[in-house]
């Protein structure tokens, strides 16, 4: 098994929770969710904030896909070593 190399972070409106209703300006320095009309003044780092909860968990999808991915690979080269065992 590889490693993902890439991850998605669906940003949702933070009234309604919709995940693809939004109109943004050309810098998105000013977002809207069309479906309940909610304004994102300070654009789409306003809306990253008010996402932290999804950055998180992505960091800890992320953690924990790394550290199994590591020690998949140092269990697979240190296999058969009589002086080296894994729990």
């Amino acid at each position: 098994m590889g490693i993902k190399k890439e991850y998605t972070i669906k940003l949702r409106c933070a009234t309604c929770g919709c995940e693809d209703h939004f109109e943004y300006n050309k810098d998105k320095s000013y977002v809207k969710c069309t479906f309940c009309n909610r304004e994102y003044i300070g654009g789409i780092e306003e809306l990253k904030e008010l996402n932290r909860n999804a950055f998180d968990d992505t960091k800890k999808e992320i953690k924990n896909d790394v550290t199994k991915h590591l020690q998949d690979v140092l269990r697979k080269g240190f296999k058969g070593n009589k002086f080296i065992k894994f729990k």
